[in-house]
């Protein structure tokens, strides 16, 4: 196996970082990889926030569900889905644009996310750990004001980054679902509910969690992810962040 495909086997979420500063070139090489990630018509719909300013990091870790090692990441970026570049270019040239919709900003949203991998790569490859931090598109209203985001620009995802403390990096990686759950050939196949007790217990098999009861497990996760406060305010601020792209 080569080195890249090592590390993008390794790499896990880190949130608990060495008190050390990421060096400016090491920093610039993150930022050039978001660079050189595939765009849609080479347009970059994206741009990205470096977060250095102390104050605002510590508001950040409030609104993003009050996750402390949030502020006390070295380095900070957010990703954002940007179609204000282009209608702003597009309006100053008198092309008359039309009001960006709701598959422009899904373009723009998989321009930012493909940038955003990109410099989760190039970090763990410089020994840098990362973690998204997907509580950035919740309370929308706080978010855009702490940010300053005009109408056609929304968070898609921040990232933190450092030098992970050891105990993190002996944490062992999440175990992911079988290939055969997850790549189909040609079509959909929608699995019925043995497949889905088959898939979980697989999986639990291998993180050796043998007993662990499947049924009582994925009602859990529906109850602590899906139903739960951050995922419906999660839901509200798309809501309402989508609204601006829908053409009247």
């Amino acid at each position: 196996m080569n080195e890249i495909l090592k590390q993008i086997k390794n790499r896990k979420s880190m949130r608990v970082f060495k008190n050390k500063p990421i060096k400016a070139e090491l920093k610039k090489e993150i930022l050039n990889a978001a660079f050189e990630a595939p765009t849609a018509g080479a347009m970059m719909l994206y741009s990205i926030l470096d977060i250095t300013d102390e104050k605002l990091k510590k508001q950040l870790s409030v609104e993003c569900d009050n996750q402390q090692f949030i502020e006390k990441a070295p380095l900070i970026l957010i990703f954002l889905a940007d179609y204000q570049r282009w209608y702003d270019a597009f309006d100053l040239e008198n092309c008359n644009p039309r009001i960006p919709g709701e598959g422009d900003i899904l373009l723009a949203y998989s321009d930012a996310i493909i940038a955003a991998q990109n410099t989760v790569v190039a970090a763990e490859s410089l020994g840098i750990g990362s973690c998204y931090i997907g509580d950035i598109i919740e309370n929308c209203e706080t978010i855009r004001a702490l940010l300053d985001l005009p109408d056609y620009v929304l968070p898609a995802a921040m990232l933190i980054y450092g030098y992970p403390v050891d105990l993190q990096k002996s944490r062992k990686k999440p175990v992911r679902f079988e290939e055969q759950y997850i790549v189909h050939e040609n079509k959909y196949h929608r699995l019925d509910k043995e497949e889905h007790i088959e898939m979980q217990r697989l999986r639990n098999e291998k993180a050796e969690f043998i007993n662990k009861d499947i049924s009582e497990d994925i009602k859990a996760l529906c109850n602590r992810k899906y139903m739960s406060d951050f995922s419906l305010e999660m839901n509200r601020s798309a809501s309402v962040y989508l609204r601006k792209f829908r053409a009247e």
